[in-house]
């Protein structure tokens, strides 16, 4: 992999990104936490956060030379603020809306937080035109490439998904201990 190449895990909330960031460090690779974020009832295996991720739409990108030849997990509502001057392997988690809306009330539920009572269509429809927006400006980003996941096929069977992701980052990865990660029993929020 290229010296300036960031490896990043982003999707909805909701959508495997955590997952996904354990199989890459069982698999061998190195991520950017600072593990702040505790687990908890809704990620038991941990958030596999970075805080300061958060302060990139404030211009806080000085923490990105850090991330060179890592995994750092970056929402979708951040990562258009990845500056050009740094190349991106993007494993990008896709999941049915239903499950995500469904696993975000719960999860609210559990914190203890009001639902915001949108309907789930008007948010669903929010939701897809934020991921075709964000899939058109990485599409356009000739520093970016892009690997989708599909969260369901993974947790179904995930060594097909996880040779694609283990040669879209160069190889060199265990697979079978990275499909070893997929805990179905957290798999709770179903169509």
């Amino acid at each position: 992999m290229d010296s300036k190449t960031v490896i990043v895990v982003s999707g909805l909330p909701r959508s495997g990104t955590s997952m996904m960031m354990k199989m890459l460090e069982a698999g061998g690779l190195p991520i950017l936490t600072d593990n702040l974020r505790e687990a908890d009832a809704n990620n038991p295996k941990g958030y596999y956060e970075f805080e300061r991720v958060k302060q990139m739409k404030d211009g806080d990108l000085a923490w990105l030379p850090e991330a060179v030849g890592k995994v750092v997990k970056i929402v979708t509502g951040l990562i258009t603020y990845l500056p050009s001057e740094y190349k991106y392997k993007v494993i990008f988690m896709r999941r049915d809306l239903n499950e995500i809306l469904s696993s975000q009330k719960k999860m609210l539920g559990r914190l203890g937080r009001e639902d915001d009572n949108i309907p789930d269509d008007k948010m669903a429809k929010v939701y897809e035109e934020h991921l075709k927006q964000v899939r058109g400006w990485l599409v356009r980003q000739p520093n970016i490439e892009v690997l989708y996941v599909n969260y369901n096929t993974m947790i179904a069977d995930p060594t097909e998904s996880l040779q694609k992701i283990n040669e879209f980052l160069g190889g060199g990865m265990d697979v079978q201990v990275m499909a070893g990660v997929v805990d179905k029993e957290l798999y709770r929020e179903r169509k």
